[in-house]
């Protein structure tokens, strides 16, 4: 009988066959010509099987992103007392340009010919995005809506974009934080936030 941990590696296994194949044939031929059945062939499983682990062809081509930006928004959320979301943010650009590998260089080019799937990925990573407006805008004590933190989230996320989609060094990481910070630090001092009159 498979023990479980061998069981969990080969369904990591299976899954990473199914997302390879899939990046492939939607590179190759685009999104919309590949069909389920394509990719269960390329990957040498059952169509029944591809979706037993995506259950929809959008949600096998967003799922690496999905994934990305729901470890983004859980660095922002759980960050350590005292430490701020820009610190946060260079924490996580760290761990995750160390972890890059071919499947991501996969997805990238992926995404890159496929606009209708980028846009659905660009959604959710502004969704992230609006989550650390938020709490960027907690930390300078302004409002969620001012115009300071949203300045601040369209760099961070043009950052986050820009050392991702690419195979980043240490230097390019460097000088994304630099930029980001500087821009953050040029914000005009925040307003107080103030109750509306009643």
């Amino acid at each position: 009988m498979m023990s479980e941990g061998l069981r969990e590696r080969s369904k990591a296994r299976r899954r990473e066959a199914i997302l390879r194949s899939a990046y492939r044939l939607f590179a190759d031929r685009g999104f919309e010509a590949t069909t389920i059945a394509d990719i269960a062939e390329a990957a040498e499983v059952s169509p029944r099987t591809v979706t037993l682990y995506f259950p929809s062809k959008l949600e096998l081509a967003t799922s690496r992103f999905d994934a990305f930006t729901d470890r983004l928004g859980a660095a922002l959320r759980e960050r350590a007392e005292g430490q701020s979301i820009v610190d946060a943010l260079e924490r996580w650009l760290r761990a995750e340009a160390a972890d890059l590998g071919e499947l991501d260089d996969l997805h990238d080019r992926m995404l890159e010919l496929n606009p209708q799937v980028r846009a659905v990925a660009n959604t959710h990573l502004a969704e992230v995005i609006q989550e650390g407006t938020r709490i960027l805008a907690e930390e300078r004590g302004e409002a969620p809506d001012g115009f300071g933190p949203r300045m601040a989230a369209a760099a961070a996320a043009a950052v986050v974009c820009e050392v991702m989609c690419r195979a980043p060094q240490e230097r390019d990481i460097e000088t994304a934080m630099a930029f980001l910070r500087a821009g953050i630090a040029a914000l005009p001092a925040p307003r107080p936030v103030t109750d509306p009159a009643p």
